[in-house]
């Protein structure tokens, strides 16, 4: 078994430090954050991500926490797990990537620093120049992308699609990949830049995806047709396959948004025009805003209207808020005039701009509300439409922004109920279509 460093104590750091501790290795997590290290080491995990308390807590011998950057020294191998969010010109921020090389102790033997944050293509290159001025030449780097998915990141770590590995040296691509000898998965073996480009490249598709099944929504709204029954259809071609296949009120959270700027500018920075990947990022912007219109279009202007966000965060079984929806949201119901109610069973919201008033139960969020809008598809939302909470509301009106609900279910028990991509009917049971009122 192997001793690995972790550089970052973060939802990527610790799910990785925790896996890694699973299957065996001992490992060491530093970060320069006091309250943090303190608190992993009381046992308390900073953010909600399943199976990570009991991963930590199992394999606590194997694992330690630390502010000391010496006591990662004697690791084989350094795994650099850093946030890189964009900055203002859509670049990708490496500071932290920087701040780990500069720290670096006095490193004997031939460690190999591998690089788990999601980085440009020629990130490689350029640490590797790095190591070599700092007089680090005898040690290794690799680059080890990760591909988890909140919610589930333990599951994507101990069985993922495939493992990618990309290093200068072979020697040292397949030192990385014994690291994952107990997982039953594909090795992808690379140079550094396509593995740094498969992780943006996987990514860029999936959100093309969302954004497709978004736009063939908004068109099904202005024809009547049902995006859930197009995307049942569209999905069962084994040529296309039924994932990232639901159509919603856009994507959000740590990596996508972040993802496909820096992808769009490493493009742009290399003289080439992305096309395809801005009209994707206009998608999912425009995809947020439409849920106003929606609301509009039942209640009219939307000055002192109550309405109760349902879900904060960017997706279930996560407290994540970066980049969510509901952030958005919130702002143009706030800017719109409307008086805003948030709930969400783990995220505490925060970040959602001051005036939204945040609540500890559906009910409670939807008491007197004007309108419920669905943002986040979290299980206890699925038995909205039930007449206590029609009983609750000034006015029963349901957006859906994840089709969670059987729409016919919802207008049964007494709802005006609007979708994505489905037909809004009128009391008489007759289909609109969009633009028609």
């Amino acid at each position: 078994m192997a001793q690995v460093g972790i550089f970052g104590a973060g939802w990527v750091g610790l799910v990785t430090g925790a896996c890694f501790a699973e299957l065996g290795h001992e490992v060491v997590i530093r970060d320069v954050v006091p309250a943090k290290i303190d608190a992993l080491k009381s046992g308390a995990v900073p953010f909600h991500e399943a199976d990570v308390p009991e991963l930590l807590e199992r394999n606590r011998e194997r694992l330690t926490f630390t502010l000391d950057v010496n006591e990662i020294a004697k690791c084989e191998f350094l795994f650099i797990c850093v946030d890189t969010p964009p900055t203002h010109s859509g670049d990708a921020d490496l500071s932290r990537v920087w701040t780990v090389i500069d720290e670096l102790p006095e490193l004997s033997g031939h460690p190999i620093v591998v690089m788990k944050s999601t980085v440009p293509v020629g990130t490689g290159d350029k640490v590797r120049h790095g190591l070599d001025v700092r007089g680090l030449g005898h040690v290794g780097y690799a680059s080890n992308p990760e591909f988890l998915a909140e919610g589930n990141a333990v599951r994507d770590f101990m069985e993922p699609d495939r493992v990618v590995v990309g290093a200068f040296e072979e020697a040292d691509g397949a030192a990385v990949a014994a690291l994952y000898a107990k997982i039953d998965a594909p090795i992808v073996r690379a140079d550094v830049n396509s593995a740094e480009m498969i992780k943006l490249a996987a990514n860029a598709f999936l959100m093309t995806r969302i954004s497709f099944i978004n736009e063939i929504a908004n068109v099904c709204e202005a024809t009547g047709a049902d995006v859930v029954s197009v995307a049942e259809g569209v999905g069962l071609d084994r040529r296309l396959g039924p994932h990232f296949l639901r159509a919603g009120i856009g994507y959000g959270g740590s990596c996508f948004p972040k993802d496909s700027l820096a992808l769009k500018q490493l493009a742009s920075n290399s003289g080439y025009h992305f096309q395809l990947l801005s009209a994707v990022i206009e998608v999912n912007e425009l995809q947020k805003r439409r849920v106003i219109g929606k609301l509009q279009r039942h209640l009219g202007s939307l000055r002192g209207k109550k309405i109760a966000l349902l879900g904060l965060a960017f997706k279930p079984d996560t407290d994540d808020m970066r980049e969510a929806p509901s952030i958005v949201l919130a702002s143009r119901l706030l800017a719109e005039g409307a008086e805003v109610r948030g709930w969400d069973p783990v995220a505490d919201g925060s970040v959602l701009p001051r005036g939204v008033e945040i609540v500890d139960s559906i009910e409670a969020a939807v008491a007197d509300a004007d309108a419920a809008v669905i943002v986040t598809e979290w299980a206890q939302l699925k038995t909205l439409a039930r007449p206590e909470i029609r009983d609750a509301m000034v006015f029963p009106l349901i957006v859906d922004g994840r089709n969670l609900l059987d729409p016919d279910e919802a207008r049964a028990n007494g709802f005006a109920y609007e979708g994505i991509g489905r037909p809004t009917v009128t009391t008489d049971g007759e289909p609109v279509l969009a633009g028609t009122r």
